[in-house]
């Protein structure tokens, strides 16, 4: 039986069926899942809340009132009564990495580490069910979270030499590696830094063990590739963690051969009950332009999406690699560092555009978000394109001068609400005061004209989209500090904050007309909360429970299922 022509039997189980024969007449189409019983928010300006959706194979047939609803009722239709919950059109992130959950899922997670003594703990941990010579990998530090702010160094990490060990920044955009890593590596004081990266050194020249940027690449590319089978076990448990917040689909930002062949599998399989829109990185330099060339794949309806190309422009502001127009203020030899040249930046966003595809370019500091609006400009001169929807990834540090420029070209800022509630704290010494003002600009940039588009950049942030909501509407971290937000003046409302996650992701994708709100015709993806996070206490956000996650139709998550499964 075809996924988008069913709900999962699992379901069944958990709900009350009100079918009654021979209700459905005429020409109403019989409903293979009734919602009905809660508050469902459609986010349409002439019908937002109604009391009732009906859904027919993977498409919504009707949206209105509890009522009218029951002449969609037939002898096979399940109808999931609320209880008083609320539905939402399925949240969407718009800027997240569903290989790089998957990968965290399966190696030393080192999220909330609060010193370099508790992550080298965490290693030696993980090291005892490790064979010797075997990588060991890890994710999620963040220096700024620890008494002593500085970079870490390989000696940090003595007593771990039975095995290399590369540990990635929380962001990315660094790594700590071991002595081992080093040694294997062969990364010395004679060893140069690589255009846009850095080795951290000593006084005396000799690397430390935390890499920068590009510089991450001398010791990941010495890693062995974990094979296929590894890598579509990881995309399936990514895609079961978004399930379980509430995500029906990702922006999947940076997709690299491998990547679109892990997905691509499962599509062709009907296994991926989860929509991906794929950004092409530019990385993977030969396949993507290869992939290019050959024209965008857009199934309406289906679960993969390929359109979009990845840049970078710079790198993160935690790691000091973001590319400012003035030195960092607490760093002032550093600039920061462009990723690629103005004319490499050009030239993959020309080729883009020519073939039919939307460019999502990563860029952080204001001299990164400057390039690239001025690269998005001269290539909107060379290449005619009805509807570009050119994108900036992060847009966190914006020059004032630049920010209405995003409106005048029609550039999308797509924000992540997270990462400003995690760089808050040290933010303003990057930065300095002034500069400051200019950073996760949310409201200025409404103001502005444009619409902003949340993600989480996940796994650099955690997986739930309600976190994303929570951040966007207090600026505020989950103990509620500062009183009041930080720069609480760019907050944004609670509605504008969901439509962040449904309405302008899908038009960030090109999809508006069948994602983002409920309406008849459009896919039947579908949010279910036990709470409105439209209308309760900003607090009360942290604490409410994703009830159902439902995609194209089918209930892909039931927290009832899952719970009565952990017994």
């Amino acid at each position: 039986m075809n996924r988008t022509h069913t709900v999962l039997l699992t379901a069944m189980l958990l709900v009350t069926s009100l079918a009654t024969p021979g209700a459905v007449t005429g020409t109403e189409e019989e409903a293979d899942l009734i919602l009905v019983g809660g508050t469902i928010y459609t986010l349409t300006p002439d019908r937002p809340e109604v009391e009732a959706i009906a859904i027919a194979g993977d498409r919504v047939v009707f949206v209105g009132s509890r009522e009218d609803v029951a002449s969609h009722k037939g002898e096979k239709t399940t109808t999931i009564d609320l209880e008083g919950k609320t539905a939402f059109p399925g949240f969407v992130d718009a800027h997240a990495h569903l290989d790089g959950l998957g990968k965290l899922l399966v190696q030393v997670n080192l999220h909330g580490t609060t010193s370099r003594e508790d992550v080298r703990k965490r290693v030696r941990e993980w090291q005892a069910k490790t064979p010797p010579g075997t990588w060991i990998e890890g994710r999620g530090w963040d220096q700024n979270d620890w008494e002593i702010k500085e970079f870490p160094t390989w000696k940090d990490l003595n007593g771990t030499e039975a095995n290399p060990v590369y540990l990635r920044r929380v962001d990315g955009h660094a790594a700590w590696v071991n002595a081992e890593a080093l040694r294997l590596c062969n990364i010395t004081a004679e060893t140069p830094d690589p255009f846009g990266g850095r080795i951290i050194r000593d006084a005396d020249g000799e690397p430390t063990g935390v890499l920068i940027d590009e510089a991450v690449d001398l010791v990941f590319e010495k890693i062995p590739e974990p094979c296929f089978e590894d890598r579509v076990r990881r995309v399936r448990l990514a895609v079961r963690e978004c399930h379980r917040n509430g995500l029906t689909g990702v922006h999947d930002a940076g997709v690299e051969k491998v990547d679109f062949e892990v997905l691509r599998y499962l599509a062709v399989r009907e296994e991926l009950d989860f929509r991906v829109y794929a950004m092409l990185d530019s990385d993977d330099t030969t396949f993507t332009v290869e992939r290019i060339r050959q024209g965008p794949i857009v199934d309406d309806g289906g679960y993969l999406t390929v359109r979009a190309l990845k840049l970078y422009a710079d790198g993160a502001l935690g790691s000091r690699g973001a590319a400012l127009l003035e030195p960092y203020a607490d760093e002032r030899s550093n600039k920061g560092l462009f990723q690629h040249t103005r004319e490499e930046l050009l030239e993959w966003t020309t080729l883009a555009l020519e073939h039919g595809f939307q460019v999502c370019t990563h860029a952080i500091g204001d001299a990164g978000n400057r390039l690239m609006l001025d690269v998005y400009e001269e290539a909107l001169a060379k290449v005619s394109v009805s509807d570009p929807r050119l994108r900036i990834e992060h847009a966190q540090v914006l020059a004032p001068d630049d920010i209405g420029r995003f409106k005048r070209l029609g550039v999308i800022p797509s924000m992540q609400p997270t990462h400003a509630t995690s760089d808050m704290y040290w933010a303003g010494d990057r930065l300095g005061p002034e500069r400051v003002k200019g950073a996760y600009a949310w409201r200025t940039l409404i103001e502005s004209g444009c619409a902003i588009v949340c993600g989480s950049d996940f796994p650099v942030e955690g997986v739930s989209p309600l976190w994303g909501i929570y951040a966007a509407i207090t600026r505020q971290d989950h103990d509620g500090w500062p009183e009041g937000g930080w720069q609480p003046e760019q907050r944004m409302t609670a509605e504008e904050a969901v439509r962040g996650f449904t309405v302008h992701t899908a038009h960030a994708a090109f999809s508006e007309n069948l994602k983002g709100t409920l309406e008849v015709g459009k896919l039947a993806d579908v949010t279910v909360l036990d709470r409105d996070v439209m209308n309760v206490a900003p607090k009360e956000i942290l604490s409410t429970n994703v009830v159902y996650t439902i995609v194209g139709g089918a209930v892909v998550y039931s927290a009832a299922e899952e719970a009565a499964g952990s017994k």
